[in-house]
């Protein structure tokens, strides 16, 4: 073994030293050697059919695998939807798939195309809506027919419906969960205008507004021939297609052309936008301005100079904002480019909140740059490689040629538009990458947005400019009121005095201030069930853990600034949703000890703001806000003791308007408090909720609060 390792030995110097003249020479010469040129791109081009009513048809064939996928893509979207129903292309999408045809429900659809591995989706856009499926080959004919039914004679049910702008409720109450969301929603206001068609967004109240009958109009309306491009690819002879399809569409009589709405563009004027959310340690950045169009002679040279500039990982502000200066976990953007309007021009930037003026400011440094310090021949080049190396990879399937060439065709661009990117590419140099940045990216007319917590910037934004506060709050669904409609300003000296009652009325401030947390028992009995027990223990200001008892198992709702769970006991922990962790948390900040805790609190205002009648007392309303909480007392002026509370919240089925009536007020360890509490969601009663138990500063284990390992995400 000891002759096997030297000889072994004694073999490797011998290679080594009868290569080394040949590393040597390809160490030196690999810069040197010569890379072929691309070759050339010939996608499969589709066969185009126009029918007489006006359709437009593209067939690609496909034959490595037995499936037919096709998509119609119909003119009319939710651009053209009225502003008051603002959501109505997003439930027409959803509802005409789910709602079903005339001889069968969505549900029974679900089954029929589920035991052949089947799928058909509708969807709603900007600009158009779709109707698309996949299948194998030979269930072509069944699917096909369901599609045919679903375009011709949809039913689109009222329980669907309905079930769809529940869902979308939901999305609405959590739209505000997430800085990301936030910073691309906001910032589409800044570039386009709050109401443009292109960036505003729908509310409860224009969700509620839309009917069954507007589906169905709607359908109506755009579901002509004469507004459907259809492709199909797949396994099938084009002929034979052609004719199913002149047999399935030939005899559908033309109707209304749709018609592109004239939109107006807004911007923002430019500045400093913030939107402050407290929860969150780092900032979310946009800077925005209009862009332009893609059949702009300049769009090969802005897609280059977007590559080079703010495209990936070795791009300039890349290599500069986050890796010389530290500055961001991501940054990067471009002049933006849409089919058949203005794109939007987005730098963006993730930065810790302590950083937020800084990497404002290097991306200020990099634009202002420009002129004296352009991107390099060897920046071009890379960008270009990047762009043309890639390119074939976004086209290297049959359908991936079709779905382009089916959006030629409806925004009216060349056929051969694909065809001629790469060439245009090719041909940008580095003065026509600093001819377009000069041209279409402009600092000083850059409106710039951050999402974050302003308390913990290094640098006050202000130092950059006036700042303009965004408000996000969600306007209230219709009938109702956020309590108050108005937060109201600074403290009134009737409203202190309430506050300072009732706080004396509980027991007094030292008493107060000296409750730490509780653990309490409670009873709930929602309304038309059986009392369920639970425990609570809340840690102020922060933290709070509830036990339920039920049939099934105990499980607990578990918050705390760092997590959100909710644990079913010796099965498993899932992550809570953003809107129910937030709902908890300001459960924690409504609560009468927390807020008589900070009735001297500077960020709390108390304003006393009317009377209401409730039972034979006229109470004194109190306006309440401060960070994390805006609600109402109905306070007993003689007694002192909180009478009712009214508040806005939000659960699985949106927001309601909530309220508490107080009950049985018991004296334990110094505390007054009430031991029942009958709450409504949006004036109904919900249920009630009976102490049976209180402990007042229990220990409490940190460990109560900690997540579990292995915790699911949410669903």
């Amino acid at each position: 073994m000891k002759r096997l390792r030297l000889s072994s030995f004694a073999l490797l110097v011998a290679l080594v030293a009868l290569l080394s003249p040949f590393a040597g020479a390809q160490v030196s010469q690999w810069q040197q050697i010569a890379i072929p040129p691309l070759p050339a791109f010939q996608p499969q081009e589709p066969k185009r059919i126009q029918l007489p009513n006006g359709m437009v048809i593209f067939l690609q064939e496909d034959h490595e695998l037995p499936l037919i996928d096709g998509v119609l893509r119909i003119r009319g979207g939710s651009r053209s939807e009225p502003a008051s129903k603002t959501g109505l292309v997003d439930l027409y999408g959803e509802v005409w798939r789910t709602g079903g045809t005339k001889t069968q429900t969505g549900d029974q659809l679900d089954d029929f195309l589920e035991i052949r591995a089947a799928k058909v989706e509708t969807n709603g856009l900007d600009d158009s809506t779709t109707l698309a499926w996949s299948c194998l080959k030979g269930d072509f004919d069944n699917v096909f027919k369901v599609v045919t039914e679903l375009l011709r004679e949809p039913e689109f049910r009222a329980d669907k419906l309905d079930l769809a702008q529940k869902e979308y409720f939901d999305a609405i109450s959590r739209r505000n969960d997430d800085p990301g969301e936030i910073a691309s929603r906001e910032s589409e206001f800044l570039a386009y205008g709050r109401t443009n068609p292109y960036a505003r967004e729908a509310e409860y109240a224009t969700i509620a507004a839309v009917t069954r009958q507007d589906l169905i109009d709607w359908h109506k309306r755009y579901v002509q021939p004469n507004n459907i491009i259809l492709g199909v690819v797949g396994d099938f002879d084009s002929a034979q297609m052609e004719s199913r399809l002149r047999e399935a569409f030939g005899g559908w009589p033309k109707g209304p052309a749709a018609d592109k709405p004239e939109i107006k563009f807004d911007p923002a004027k430019p500045g400093y936008y913030l939107v402050s959310k407290e929860d969150v340690n780092q900032s979310s950045v946009r800077m925005v301005e209009l862009g332009t169009t893609r059949d702009n002679p300049d769009y090969y040279a802005i897609q280059v100079f977007n590559e080079a500039f703010g495209g990936g990982f070795s791009s300039r502000l890349f290599r500069s904002v986050r890796t010389a200066k530290g500055l961001a976990y991501g940054v990067g953007g471009g002049i933006g480019t849409a089919y058949d309007h203005s794109g939007i021009t987005r730098l963006s930037v993730g930065t810790k909140s302590a950083s937020t003026v800084e990497a404002i400011q290097a991306i200020y440094d990099e634009i202002d740059a420009l002129p004296k310090n352009p991107l390099t021949a060897d920046e071009i080049k890379q960008a270009k490689d990047s762009i043309l190396n890639s390119f074939v990879f976004n086209f290297d399937s049959p359908d991936k040629v079709l779905r382009e060439r089916m959006a030629y065709e409806f925004y009216g661009y060349p056929a051969d538009f694909l065809e001629k990117f790469r060439a245009g590419v090719e041909k940008v140099t580095p003065a026509d990458a600093a001819r377009v940045a000069a041209k279409y990216l402009h600092k000083d007319k850059l409106a710039v947005l951050v999402v974050g917590n302003a308390a913990e910037f290094g640098k006050p934004l202000t130092e950059l400019g006036a700042v303009t506060n965004v408000d996000i709050t969600i306007p209230p669904p219709p009938g109702q009121q956020a309590e108050p409609a108005a937060k109201p300003g600074a403290s009134n000296p009737e409203g202190m005095a309430l506050a300072e009652k009732v706080v004396a009325a509980m027991g007094g401030e030292t008493k107060l201030q000296s409750v730490k947390s509780f653990r309490a028992k409670v009873s709930l009995t929602s309304t038309g069930e059986a009392p369920t027990p639970m425990e609570a223990t809340v840690v102020f200001p922060d933290h709070m853990r509830v036990n339920v008892q039920t049939p099934q198992g105990t499980f607990a709702l578990v918050v705390s600034p760092d997590a959100g769970f909710i644990e079913a006991i010796g099965v498993g922990a899932r992550e809570m949703q953003p809107g129910r962790k937030n709902e908890m948390l300001a459960q924690i900040k409504r609560d009468p000890i927390y807020l008589g805790q900070h009735v001297h609190d500077p960020a709390f205002v108390f304003a006393a703001a009317g009377s209401e009648k409730i039972g034979d007392i006229e109470a004194t309303i109190v306006d309440i806000s401060g960070p994390g909480v805006t609600m109402r007392w109905f306070v007993d002026p003689q007694s002192g003791r909180i009478l009712r509370e009214t508040y806005q919240a939000a659960d699985q089925g949106g927001p309601f308007q909530g309220q508490t009536d107080f009950k049985n007020w018991e004296t334990q360890d110094g505390l007054t408090l009430a031991k029942v509490h009958q709450n409504k969601h949006n004036g109904e009663d919900s249920s009630v909720t009976e102490t049976t138990s209180l402990e007042i500063n229990p220990a409490v284990d940190a460990k109560t609060f900690e997540k579990p390992a292995g915790t699911k995400e949410s669903e």
